[in-house]
């Protein structure tokens, strides 16, 4: 691993020498881009035998001096994808300088009309800001903005999914309105899809939990409203779960609502989203006074 470090800051040695005399008035007239282009290929050799020796800042850095070697010579997709590569470098240790990098590819893809490669790259921002940088509220701008570039393209299924997840977090942020409104959009449309009506289930039952964590009278409301537009929802079991967990609710029996989710459970795993609002609307039913 020393020898390929070593090996990498030759070859940035090399490149910076390259650089400086493409500088040079003569080389202004004799191959002074060619000069820059073997520079950005010393770049990207140095790149990688940082990255063999798992020096990921440095292997991250060259890619950008890379990046931008070929923005300046007008090579804007070849750009993009060395700042992609050093974001999935400082990835390793850095996730803000990941994250910087892969702004500047997304620039230039939005730049060029690349807009459904951007978006994936947007994903990959939010992934980072959810899992590593915990920082819900961009990650929920960067998958909007996914969300935005797949429906401009016409790719409703990679949209819907970016949006789910925008449900998702909004929700945990204790913003239920705006991930109800997500549910029944996302819903909408595969009621008359014969592949995707498995699926709206799914987003009633998501949405009508929402509802519980606000007020079980709305909940109540936009169930039936649900059943209406969907019947095959009254069948499912998540709308029984969900009426039985409102007549819980109505009851205030928080032993009868812990018994419903424990017979749901038993069958049907519920995962730690749901598990996380359930536990709120619980515990407002566990803090409501007794009436004397």
């Amino acid at each position: 691993m020393a020898e390929q470090e070593e090996k990498a800051l030759q070859l940035i040695a090399e490149a910076e020498k390259k650089l400086k005399s493409a500088k040079g008035f003569f080389s202004s007239f004799f191959g002074g881009g060619s000069k820059q282009e073997e520079a950005c290929d010393l770049y990207v050799r140095a790149a990688n035998a940082f990255k063999m020796a798992k020096k990921w800042p440095q292997a991250g850095k060259a890619f950008e001096e890379a990046a931008q070697l070929q923005m300046m010579m007008g090579s804007k997709h070849e750009s993009a994808t060395h700042y992609v590569d050093a974001g999935s470098c400082y990835r390793k240790g850095d996730s803000n300088a990941a994250v910087a990098a892969l702004r500047k590819a997304i620039e230039i893809y939005t730049d060029m009309g690349r807009f459904t490669i951007a978006a994936k790259h947007h994903i990959t921002v939010a992934e980072i800001y959810e899992t590593e940088l915990t920082d819900m509220e961009k990650s929920v701008q960067n998958y909007e903005k996914a969300a935005d570039y797949y429906k401009g393209e016409n790719s409703t299924s990679s949209a819907n999914k970016c949006l789910l997840k925008v449900a998702q977090f909004s929700a945990t942020m204790e913003n239920y309105e705006k991930a109800i409104e997500i549910y029944e959009e996302v819903a909408k449309p595969c009621m008359d899809n014969s592949l995707l009506k498995y699926s709206v289930k799914d987003h009633f039952f998501h949405a009508s939990v929402c509802h519980m964590c606000m007020d079980t009278v709305n909940a109540q409301v936009a169930v039936k409203s649900y059943e209406e537009q969907f019947p095959a929802f009254s069948d499912s079991r998540e709308c029984k779960l969900v009426k039985n967990l409102l007549q819980a609710v109505e009851d205030e029996n928080i032993d009868q609502f812990s018994e419903v989710l424990k017979d749901y459970d038993s069958i049907s795993r519920i995962d730690s989203f749901l598990t996380t609002l359930l536990l709120r609307v619980k515990k407002q039913l566990n803090a409501e006074p007794e009436l004397c």
